[in-house]
């Protein structure tokens, strides 16, 4: 993507997010804080539109070869949107995703080149990756930075190291990552992301990874999501052994445990999983000749072990 493409996709995307901000204002469409919540103040729900816009964009400009792709990205967060005004049921959510996940492996090839239990686990890998991102998504700055960072990494791998996607898909969700973070990485945010922008960015990542993962050979690159995933799935054990309701929403999560009881800031606490994601991305990328075995050791240790000792303390 050209400099000028850059700069005229960061214009309309901002001008789209204005827009949108204003006429949810109007139609009141706002997120109310509850006993759940990690944020006091009402404010505008749904301002992950944008990665929706981005994506259309993205099928404008790559409409033959990404159409599939694209087309699961935007369905996700068309139905995420209407789960945000509405709030479908869970079968109705499971459906779109499922649907939508199926789109992004008729892109990738899946179908065709995997055993059928290989392809059942890499739909509740792909539909793992897209609830974790929604379950991590609860305060100030954090599902922007996060992704930005992934993105980011993504991008260095398809410039650097191996040309794996068309550079515009990337390029488009990082415009989209810095417009949201405009709005939203404050002391007292402008919008929340919402389903539709949580999910959408998380398939759109997902869509990415597992392209770079299938044509590396190389599952290393998985690490890229290693915060999120280690975290929602030790907290889904956590909760497990608390015999509690997984789906329901919970504030278990150490990044909530740090926001709502020690009273951290929410910019210090989403701008520190970032940089630590930063950190593991950078090692991946500068050891490409280890194993996945090795590396998983190195990076997911650590993480299990903070996890460990960080949150029965924040639970005292």
């Amino acid at each position: 993507m050209h400099a000028l493409l850059l700069f005229i996709s960061l214009f309309v995307l901002f001008t789209l997010e204005l827009i949108y901000l204003k006429i949810a204002d109007k139609y009141n469409i706002i997120d109310h804080p509850n006993e759940r919540s990690s944020h006091s103040n009402i404010t505008i729900r749904g301002g992950g539109i944008i990665f929706v816009v981005a994506a259309v964009g993205a099928l404008c400009l790559h409409f033959t070869y990404f159409f599939p792709a694209l087309l699961g990205i935007i369905l996700v967060g068309i139905i995420s949107f209407l789960d945000d005004l509405y709030t479908l049921s869970n079968t109705i959510r499971i459906l779109f995703h499922v649907i939508s996940v199926s789109l992004v492996f008729i892109f990738l090839g899946i179908f065709s080149s995997f055993f059928i239990w290989e392809i059942l686990l890499l739909y509740i890998l792909s539909i793992g990756v897209i609830n974790a991102y929604n379950f991590m998504d609860g305060i100030n700055g954090m599902t922007g930075c996060y992704s930005l960072v992934v993105l980011s990494g993504l991008q260095y791998v398809n410039v650097y190291k191996i040309h794996f996607i068309n550079t515009d898909l990337i390029w488009l969700p990082i415009i989209a990552c810095l417009v949201f973070l405009f709005f939203n990485f404050r002391k007292k945010a402008k919008c929340f992301a919402g389903d539709v922008g949580s999910i959408t960015i998380a398939l759109w990542i997902t869509t990415i990874t597992l392209d770079l993962i299938f044509q590396t050979k190389n599952w290393s690159y998985i690490l890229f999501l290693s915060v999120y995933g280690v975290e929602s799935i030790l907290t889904i054990c956590h909760r497990l052994l608390l015999k509690q309701n997984i789906f329901e929403a919970h504030r278990l999560h150490v990044y909530q445990l740090l926001v709502n009881e020690r009273r951290m800031p929410h910019l210090l606490v989403s701008f520190s999983y970032a940089l630590i994601q930063t950190g593991i991305i950078g090692f991946v990328i500068l050891n490409p000749d280890h194993s996945f075995t090795t590396l998983s050791c190195i990076t997911i240790l650590p993480l299990v072990l903070l996890y460990m000792f960080i949150k029965p303390r924040l639970l005292q």
